[in-house]
């Protein structure tokens, strides 16, 4: 009876707080919480008040009155606007707990690997002022390595490219450590918006970042025999002002993509490049395993294996393996000193 009523008022979180999407794990529950990282907020005579967070903010993106903005309170996988942040941590720490305002947890969050002093403050200060009791951080490659079920304690190299929203994280980790890695501010809403800004160039037609990501989504890095492949889009002439609809081929996506997967496709050459050669060696059987969002990109791992001419694998599940990585150090706590960046 004891154990089962510690185990409903078990409160420990791991969250992925991540620039498109925040994911809430919860011990002995697994993920509760998958929501976009937005938060619609309204501005008046009294200052700015939050009107909606997560799936409901998103859906008013773009479509908001002048006084109501949908703001996405993280930029490339670090806190832009501290206030908004924690407005948001608060609304979703609450939810998972059931509206139980007394809960204090202990909250594990994961974090990109190049990330700065000032920002690791600024996401600490969130979580505590959201609520929590005690704050870990843990680095993102680290924790969908582990998500992803890589043998991150053992003598030999592993390799992760964790694609997010706003980041791209490549590491290569060894003896629970992260021996080399690159984090580079390029991932999928870099992608959206190269798409948004080369319709607008080649076509005059103002799209929003939504059809950009479906339009990624949809047709990804179209193969050379798949490049006629066309696909219908709706959007605002820039010269009319009049909606407009539009048929384009794939691999003009392709060629809209190529500047940010080749930034990607160089980082991970870099850290293979300085990682030391007995890792090396490790990597050639065992090869580079995606996560994140990005992975999903139709044919990117296609074309990570022919430039690395390494193995190339998806992770399973690879949109919560940062979540369910930290979430497992929640639960072997002798994993959270050895993996979590240190005070």
């Amino acid at each position: 009876m004891f154990n089962r009523l510690l185990g409903f008022f078990s409160n420990d979180l791991a969250i992925d707080l991540g620039t498109a999407s925040t994911l809430i794990y919860v011990k002995g529950k697994g993920i509760v919480s998958d929501e976009p990282s937005v938060v619609a907020v309204k501005k008046d005579g009294r200052g700015k008040r939050v009107l909606a967070v997560g799936k409901e903010a998103k859906a008013m993106l773009g479509r908001t009155p002048g006084n109501i903005v949908a703001i996405r309170p993280l930029k490339d996988g670090v806190i832009a606007d501290f206030e908004i942040t924690e407005e948001m941590l608060k609304y979703f720490i609450t939810k998972v707990h059931n509206r139980r305002l007394l809960v204090r947890p202990r909250v594990i969050i994961g974090v990109p690997s190049g990330i700065t002093q000032v920002e690791k403050r600024a996401v600490k200060e969130s979580a505590f002022s959201a609520g929590a009791a005690e704050v870990y951080l843990i680095e993102e490659p680290m924790a969908a390595a582990i998500g992803a079920g890589l043998p991150i304690t053992e003598p030999s190299g592993s390799m992760i490219v964790d694609i997010g929203g706003g980041t791209s994280e490549i590491a290569v980790i060894s003896l629970a450590g992260i021996v080399q890695a690159k984090s580079i501010r390029v991932g999928g809403d870099k992608l959206d918006e190269v798409i948004v800004q080369y319709i607008k160039r080649k076509y005059n037609l103002s799209i929003g970042t939504g059809v950009a990501e479906t339009i990624k989504k949809e047709l990804g890095l179209p193969m050379p025999q798949e490049a006629d492949k066309t696909f219908v889009i709706k959007g605002s002439n820039l010269i009319t002002g009049i909606p407009t609809t539009l048929e384009i081929e794939a691999g003009e996506i392709r060629e809209a993509l190529n500047e940010p997967v080749n930034a990607i496709v160089e980082a991970i050459k870099h850290v293979l490049e300085i990682t030391p050669p007995e890792l090396a060696a490790d990597l050639v059987d065992k090869g580079i395993v995606l996560a994140g969002g990005g992975a999903l990109i139709k044919n990117l791992d296609i074309i990570i294996r022919e430039e690395t001419q390494l193995p190339v694998t998806i992770a399973d599940d690879p949109l919560t393996c940062v979540v369910k990585g930290a979430g497992k150090v929640l639960d072997e706590i002798k994993l959270i000193k050895e993996v979590t960046i240190p005070n």
